[in-house]
């Protein structure tokens, strides 16, 4: 896969459309960052010119009801930093975050911890302040790691073994 992840607002796509371009034509999966610098103009923007399957972040999007339809419509994935969105002043508190609209949407998602050596927050300490703050239970953060192996990277097979293990390991129904 490809990725770009910066401050959109600070470093604007135009230098990255030929790396797009080639990444496309050679068939590789893309995730850009958008949404979290910029409102939901950096998202449309990126969909235009980059056509990711992934963007990184992409909270701003619950900002514009047409960029969630779309989203939804077209199976784009968003990577949800709640933490990394509260210390870049996306959100003012957790409380205010969308990661609960955007689950209650049916976009998908998946939680992350964005860059650990700047955020030192674990997958597991995100879960908990979903839990904490949304009161979010098993089946929601099952939900959510479902989606991420659904938008991942890998095969068919990988990505089938892969949300049985996960089904198994949060209760959920594994289909047989």
């Amino acid at each position: 896969g490809f990725d770009i992840a910066a401050d959109e607002a600070g470093f604007p796509i135009d230098h990255h459309k030929k790396a797009f371009a080639f990444a496309k034509t050679n068939h590789l999966h893309c995730t850009a960052h958008a949404g979290e610098a910029k409102g939901p103009s950096s998202v449309w923007e990126t969909l235009q010119h980059f056509q990711p399957e992934r963007i990184g972040h992409g909270v701003r999007s619950a900002e514009d009801s047409k960029l969630i339809a779309y989203l939804k419509k077209n199976d784009i994935h968003l990577e949800v930093c709640p933490t990394s969105n509260i210390q870049t002043n996306v959100f003012g508190k957790m409380e205010d975050h969308c990661v609960d609209k955007l689950y209650q949407w049916g976009v998908s998602f998946s939680i992350n911890t964005d860059a650990r050596t700047i955020s030192p927050i674990t997958l597991a300490s995100e879960y908990g302040i979903l839990q904490l703050f949304f009161k979010w239970n098993i089946q929601q953060l099952g939900t959510c790691n479902l989606e991420a192996i659904r938008h991942a990277f890998t095969d068919d097979i990988t990505k089938q073994k892969l949300s049985l293990i996960v089904r198994k390991a949060y209760g959920m129904d594994t289909g047989k």
